[in-house]
């Protein structure tokens, strides 16, 4: 199977599963990448994501990331129609039967189970990255505070990344 037709399909099947946006199949997505395709190593896909959540734009920048490194431009464009279509198209074909029952009960339902699913799926993205990223024990010490500012106080996202990333420009984490 040529890569091009590989990145489709994988990004059309997460397409469909991403409660949540891309961030949710996070772990699945790695699976395919790293695991069972071998486009990338745990290590780059980290750094990949890590990419596209500092830039500015949607979460899924790591899919056209993902591509451009597996296949170029081609890669790029084919992933990230790929991650894109299915859903959309999902998306247009159901929205209609969906706003039309939107005070129905079995649609609170449904709605009300994937609250607890998209939060697990987000929750694992998180395990998942943080296994790959953390490479030793100041690497996991920094995981745990940053974690505890986060859970714990008020302050602003990137000033704790700022100071993650003093430290570990500093060469103290190796």
């Amino acid at each position: 199977m040529s890569t091009l037709l590989g990145l489709a399909l994988v990004f059309a099947q997460l397409s469909l599963l991403a409660f949540g946006g891309t961030n949710s199949v996070l772990p699945e997505m790695q699976r395919q990448v790293v695991t069972l395709h071998h486009w990338l190593d745990a290590q780059d896909f980290a750094a990949m994501f890590a990419l596209a959540q500092a830039a500015p734009g949607p979460n899924m920048m790591v899919v056209s990331l993902i591509g451009w490194r597996v296949g170029g431009l081609s890669g790029a464009l084919t992933a990230t129609v790929a991650v894109s279509l299915p859903s959309s198209v999902l998306t247009y074909l159901v929205s209609g039967t969906w706003q039309r029952f939107r005070d129905a009960p079995w649609r609170r339902a449904v709605q009300a189970g994937l609250r607890p699913v998209t939060v697990g799926l987000v929750t694992a993205s998180a395990a998942l990255l943080i296994r790959s990223t953390t490479v030793g024990w100041a690497t996991a010490a920094i995981t745990v505070a940053c974690t505890a500012v986060f859970l714990m106080t008020r302050i602003h996202p990137l000033l704790v990344l700022a100071v993650a990333a003093v430290l570990g420009a500093s060469g103290l984490l190796y």
